[in-house]
């Protein structure tokens, strides 16, 4: 309910402010292509009003012609009225569909447009506040796959503050979200540029063509010369091989084994309290890095105790430990910065020697095809860590482990700090958001908040 502070709130439903509502397109399977209008999905919409676009739905706009495909215009809003698990997290959040160019939307979410009365911003906080998160998950409809009516989403409750201190709310929440916006595309391009000296380096051996081609490497010459300047034909023997068989002239052909040690995890008896009541210590499973923004685990959702920890082989496996999804599905990737136990759907790389850490996490990135091959079972894929440790790569001498490492190490801290920075924000939102749509705390009061993010 509001505060008794917030007498002047008008207190009803979303149907006074929806003006137009539409159901998305039900496209077919064969009508995607890789190029056209994209279209939006349920999935797409995030909560705080984030849309990501899964960059593999398009639709051809002589189809769209053909068929008479309803286009979104400025002031549509996306809404998802399906979810495919029974938390209903995902299911009635709204997000305003971005304006640089024409969305279609496809069945499962609906288009919504707003009159005036709201604030286009400040509904996209209320329907992330507990108000109407509560009504939402009393209110969804179906088994398999839960979903909202319409009339359902119509009579949710709405607060609504007069408009100017709508404006106001929207505004303190939303610079909150904007530097968490910037800092997630900054944190993207980081990644990226660690990612690209590892392709050059590794996968392209780019300064190694160079230097055998007679060209500048682009690099220092401390640098440059750690290089060699020719290839020799390799042991790997298989010129179809993701590797090939010319490497560098004195580079190792080792496996991911040799340059690290593998290990993986369980779960302790969920039956045996002593396991996890009160635990302390971070315990992941591969939903910990499923939604993860970058590649770098802070904390995860469960914890166990020290005699949960003992029922783990590995043990609890220091910062720094590459965290690699070995099932259901493969692929997900994460640096922990925390130490951390892990349960029986990872693999584990812990580096050895002068390995640095994030060889390993763009190396499994970059070898996902070849780790998804080795993989077996009937119900799900899943890779064992007898079938990881002999994947073959081409390892450089320490001194350009080195280079690298002091290369991207810098730009690894930077995200670190950055990822950081948006946890703390994160927070402060999520502390402000449902008193400040309540109105236990006015906008007044919540002025003093915004010196914290100038």
């Amino acid at each position: 309910m509001a505060s008794d502070n917030a007498t002047n709130w008008n207190q009803g439903k979303m149907r006074d402010v929806v003006e137009f509502y539409s159901g998305g397109d039900a496209f077919l399977k064969l009508e995607y292509t890789d190029h056209g209008i994209p279209v939006l999905a349920k999935g797409d919409v995030k909560p705080f009003g984030l849309i990501v676009h899964g960059d593999k739905r398009f639709i051809s706009n002589e189809l769209i012609d053909q068929r008479n495909y309803r286009k979104t215009i400025a002031g549509d809003f996306l809404l998802t009225t399906r979810d495919l698990t029974q938390d209903a997290d995902f299911l009635g959040l709204l997000a305003p569909i971005p304006t640089d160019q024409e969305y279609l939307v496809n069945q499962g979410a609906n288009i919504v447009r707003f009159n005036n009365k709201i604030d286009q911003r400040f509904i996209v906080y209320w329907c992330n506040g507990p108000i109407y998160r509560s009504y939402i998950k009393r209110h969804h409809v179906g088994s398999t796959q839960i979903h909202i009516r319409k009339d359902d989403f119509l009579d949710a409750p709405l607060f609504m503050p007069p408009l100017p201190e709508q404006r106001a709310i929207a505004h303190i929440l939303g610079t909150l979200d904007d530097k968490i916006e910037l800092n997630r595309k900054m944190n993207e391009t980081l990644e990226a540029m660690a990612r690209a000296i590892f392709k050059s380096w590794f996968v392209d051996f780019d300064p190694v063509r160079a230097k055998a081609e007679g060209r500048d490497t682009g690099l220092p010459k401390e640098i440059a010369d750690l290089f060699p300047d020719s290839f020799e034909e390799s042991e790997l023997g298989d010129a179809s091989a993701p590797l090939g068989t010319r490497v560098p002239k004195g580079w190792e052909v080792k496996t991911i084994g040799d340059i690290s040690e593998i290990v993986g995890g369980s779960t302790p008896s969920t039956k045996e309290s002593r396991y996890w009541i009160d635990g302390t210590h971070y315990w992941a499973t591969p939903k910990d890095l499923s939604d993860l923004k970058t590649h770098v685990l802070f904390g995860t959702e469960r914890k166990i105790t020290d005699d949960g920890l003992l029922q783990i082989a590995s043990g609890l496996l220091p910062q720094g430990t590459v965290l690699l999804s070995s099932r259901a599905p493969i692929g997900y990737l994460a640096i922990s910065e925390i130490p951390v136990a892990i349960n029986q759907g990872f693999i584990a790389m812990l580096p050895k020697n002068n390995v640095s850490n994030l060889f390993l996490l763009f190396w499994a990135e970059w070898a996902q095809e070849e780790i998804v091959s080795r993989a077996n079972g009937s119900t799900f894929l899943e890779i064992s860590k007898s079938n990881f440790r002999p994947i073959p790569l081409v390892a450089p001498s320490d001194p350009i482990f080195n280079a690298y490492e002091e290369i991207a190490r810098p730009i690894y801290n930077r995200l670190i700090c950055s990822v950081r920075e948006s946890h703390n924000l994160a927070t402060m939102r999520d502390a402000l958001l449902p008193k400040l749509i309540s109105g236990e705390i006015r906008v007044k009061d919540a002025n003093r908040f915004s010196k914290v993010i100038e």
